[in-house]
């Protein structure tokens, strides 16, 4: 619902991790993609406030929010938790908003955002016990800054280092395996040489 409620603003950007995805596929400027990385953190901690602010007795019930790594589960395993997961949720991004893909059916760009909120729910489903699923590093600092207990500080480098990892390999993965960029790069550069 976010994701199409911002379309016509930022294009859907309310995740810095796939805002870094976008980027490194030079769909999102370095300036645009700081000012958003910027605007996302700044808007979940904001957002955090308001849900202390209007709801303490669930805000304390629930830990604020906070994401940290569950007992029973080492860090490696949280980390790498937290890559799978960003990694289907960017590649599910690239994949419903491929321009590629809208020339054959036009209606997918209208119906990018379903795809995108099914991935998130997939990675909640199997990320919750792990580590109640971060793929959303300005999330989970808004609920870190918001709550401020040093086991969601001790945990929040999962939560930046996961999405910063898992994005980078989506972004890599659709240009250069499935677009083939490389390729076609390589077939400019020859055809010009």
């Amino acid at each position: 619902v976010l994701v199409y409620c911002t379309a016509g603003i930022s294009g859907g950007h309310i995740n810095p991790a796939v805002t870094l995805g976008l980027f490194l596929a030079q769909k999102v400027s370095l300036v645009r993609a700081m000012l958003y990385m910027m605007a996302q953190c700044l808007g979940a901690i904001c957002g955090c406030g308001l849900v202390k602010a209007f709801q303490k007795s669930y805000y304390t019930k629930y830990g604020g929010g906070a994401n940290y790594l569950h007992d029973g589960y080492n860090k490696g395993t949280g980390l790498g938790a937290e890559i799978i997961g960003t990694f289907v949720l960017v590649y599910t991004v690239f994949s419903a908003t491929d321009p590629k893909r809208s020339a054959r059916d036009s209606h997918v760009p209208v119906l990018a955002p379903l795809p995108i909120g099914f991935a998130v729910f997939m990675v909640h489903l199997a990320t919750i016990p792990i580590t109640g699923t971060g793929i959303n590093p300005a999330r989970s600092l808004g609920a870190a800054v918001i709550y401020n207990k040093k086991k969601t500080w001790d945990d929040q480098w999962i939560f930046w280092g996961g999405p910063f990892i898992g994005a980078p390999i989506a972004a890599f993965y659709h240009q250069f395996i499935l677009r083939a960029g490389a390729i076609k790069a390589l077939g400019s550069y020859r055809s010009n040489a």
